[in-house]
């Protein structure tokens, strides 16, 4: 059980790695500086976490996580009425009683038929 605890933990380090470093390329672009220095400050958290007590890194990693969800939330809340609209375009391209395969064509006739309902 303890393997498995161990190459858990591992596995989840791996894959923060990456996902963190996609990220952070993606907003301070595709440098080499920008890769050493995620992979600095990775490692010195990994380092700095490593004998800190387990609640304590827990509850730095829920709050992270919690600011992570804001811009999302701001995100979901500036863009519910596009979902709205592609929503109701869809239910009108899956209501009606012709199917014709799901092209650009389709979709905007789709949204115009919504559009025309509302």
């Amino acid at each position: 059980m303890a393997a498995a605890v161990i190459l858990f933990a591992f596995s989840t380090m791996i894959t923060w790695s990456y996902y963190g470093l996609k990220s952070w390329t993606y907003l301070f672009g595709h440098t080499r500086s920008a890769d050493i220095s995620f992979k600095v400050l990775f490692c010195a958290f990994v380092v700095l976490g490593a004998p800190i007590h387990l609640n304590s890194v827990v509850a730095f990693s829920d709050a992270m996580l919690f600011a992570m969800s804001i811009p999302n939330l701001i995100g979901l809340f500036i863009l519910a009425p596009v979902v709205k609209n592609e929503m109701q375009a869809f239910l009108a391209y899956a209501r009606s009683s012709k199917k014709q395969p799901f092209t650009p064509e389709a979709v905007e006739a789709a949204h115009l038929k919504a559009e025309a309902e509302v």
